[in-house]
């Protein structure tokens, strides 16, 4: 089996085993670079030695192309705060591997695991690293202990490969030996690289999905933590969805001939028009005061777009009105129902009589029946406080003030 073959089905076994690491992995631009002694992973772009590759059994391979895809995710640079680079770069590391072990992944020999490490934060591996460091007795005094570490900042480990094997060139030593204290305070700072703004969400959009599936990894907290402490806003949230599916390609030759008998002039889309659907559960249980702020974001958000329709549908046991608002149009409704709350008709409606809808943005409580098939285009659901739900994501609208 060759390394490319064996690099596809890896992926393709992550996809089935570890959805997690497989959704990731297959993002990861991959880059052929046999000057590396094993592999190295900047977060967007997994560079490899393929004669390594091909030497690993398979099983070894996921466990690589795993590890690459968890560097894209570990946001070092926003940790780090100002610990010496490689060192911190092996403490995550170590972290990253003892939670693919914990998840039943196979590493390949010489990689930084170390079962001591288990249930660890990267902070707490890294201030462990560098007490072992420091307590070597071939180290003469402290001053000589902080240099020696510091020397080899500048070393862009392979990571699977353990730093204590590393020797500087000799050009290199003597660069070092020659640069001042400021200096190697500074190549230990490196707080410039970030992940693309592109990259960051389509993670955390792969996050709250399988979170959703409860198929997130084992001891994922420790690698990620700021996943599970960190809120995100849910106006950013929104637009970021909404966004997502905005079409950029318009013209007006010829027009959109749809809407001229209501006196609007529009650009035909050269693909589908966007169509996103607002529900409203109307069944006595939601905040009009949230309602109305949701909405009127909604508003705000779709002047930036051109061309789109936006059907709100209100509904509690059953559907009480829908009303199509297009471009230029403050989106208005009038709340009727008052009833039980059952989430099915709506969807049935939206199969009868709503064309290729991309999205559905349903405003509830969460209480309430669901469907027992998940629809062909994407659900968010939006509610007070976050629930269970069978399929889509949740989208948590806080109070003011929270």
């Amino acid at each position: 089996m060759t390394y490319q073959e064996k690099i596809d089905k890896a992926k393709a076994r992550l996809m089935l085993d570890h959805p997690y690491f497989g959704t990731i992995a297959s993002a990861l631009k991959l880059e052929k670079n046999n000057e590396l002694l094993t592999f190295s992973s900047d977060g967007e772009r997994m560079s490899y030695n393929s004669e390594y590759i091909e030497k690993l059994e398979l099983p070894e391979v996921e466990f690589v192309m795993a590890n690459g895809a968890m560097h894209s995710v570990l946001k070092h640079q926003h940790r780090s705060a100002g610990r010496t680079n490689w060192l911190w770069q092996t403490a995550t590391d170590y972290v990253v591997n003892g939670m693919l072990v914990k998840n039943g992944m196979q590493p390949p020999v010489y990689a930084n695991y170390e079962a001591k490490f288990d249930g660890m934060y990267a902070e707490e591996v890294y201030e462990l690293l560098r007490a072992e460091m420091n307590s070597d007795e071939e180290l003469a005094s402290e001053e000589q202990q902080t240099e020696q570490i510091e020397e080899v900042d500048d070393v862009h480990a392979e990571n699977l490969t353990a730093q204590a094997d590393y020797e500087a060139s000799e050009d290199a030593k003597e660069e070092q030996e020659g640069t001042s204290d400021d200096k190697k305070e500074e190549q230990t700072l490196p707080e410039t690289d970030e992940l693309s703004e592109e990259m960051k969400e389509q993670l955390e959009q792969i996050f709250q999905k399988l979170k959703r599936q409860d198929s997130l990894p084992k001891d994922l907290h420790f690698v990620v933590p700021e996943y599970f402490s960190h809120k995100v806003d849910w106006r950013e949230m929104l637009y970021g969805y909404i966004a997502s599916y905005a079409k950029s390609t318009y013209s007006f030759v010829p027009p959109n001939m749809k809407y001229l008998y209501r006196g609007i002039y529009l650009p035909s889309l050269s693909s589908d028009l966007l169509r996103i659907v607002v529900a409203i559960d109307t069944s006595g249980s939601v905040d009009e005061t949230l309602l109305a702020e949701f909405l009127g974001e909604i508003n705000s958000i779709m002047q930036s777009y051109p061309n789109y329709e936006i059907d709100v549908i209100t509904a509690d046991a059953k559907v009480q009105s829908h009303k199509v608002f297009l471009p230029g149009e403050s989106l208005d409704y009038e709340v009727s129902g008052g009833g039980g709350t059952d989430f099915r008709p709506v969807f049935e409606y939206i199969d009868s009589y709503i064309n290729y809808p991309t999205l559905l943005l349903y405003f509830t409580d969460g209480m309430g029946t669901f469907p027992e098939q998940e629809p062909s285009y994407d659900v968010m659901w939006v509610m007070p406080e976050e629930l269970e739900v069978p399929f889509g994501e949740v989208m948590v609208l806080e109070t003011p003030g929270e």
